[in-house]
């Protein structure tokens, strides 16, 4: 399936960054005229994505961050965030809820819980040393047009 339409950003793994991905998600996604719920839901699902890359792709360095957003037929809106960080061993244990690599008195292990509860897709690869591909998948309901009488 082809996307209709498409973006794709590139910036660095700096807190300060979270921010502005999710508003280019966001501004991107205006022109669909999702409901206030769905764009929220998606603007925290970016936002905890790009976390998850600030904070454990590079624990230790800065690095590249990519996000794609394309929409496609049936207002099917996917979301790639992708880093080319130290990658995640097991994939199955980091999406288990309260489960982190970062300091616990710090992070609470809820980020792709948070993702999943606000998505209605999630879908994760990675390779230790190759970095990690986070894909979140959400439905526009279609607006309801005003009938006029």
């Amino acid at each position: 399936m082809k996307a209709e339409n498409m973006t794709r950003i590139q910036f660095m793994s700096l807190s300060v960054n979270e921010g502005y991905a999710r508003g280019a998600a966001a501004a991107f996604l205006a022109r669909y005229d999702p409901t206030v719920p769905q764009l929220s839901d998606i603007k925290t699902a970016v936002s905890e994505a790009v976390t998850n890359c600030i904070v454990h792709a590079y624990p230790d360095h800065v690095g590249p961050i990519t996000m794609t957003v394309a929409v496609y037929p049936g207002r099917e809106v996917r979301i790639t965030i992708a880093d080319k960080g130290v990658g995640i061993p097991d994939v199955t244990k980091a999406m288990e809820p309260l489960f982190t690599t970062g300091n616990p008195e710090e992070r609470s292990g809820l980020g792709f819980a948070v993702m999943q509860s606000f998505m209605d897709k999630v879908k994760v690869s990675s390779r230790v040393g190759g970095g990690t591909r986070v894909t979140l998948i959400k439905h526009l309901a279609e607006r309801e047009t005003a009938v006029s009488t």
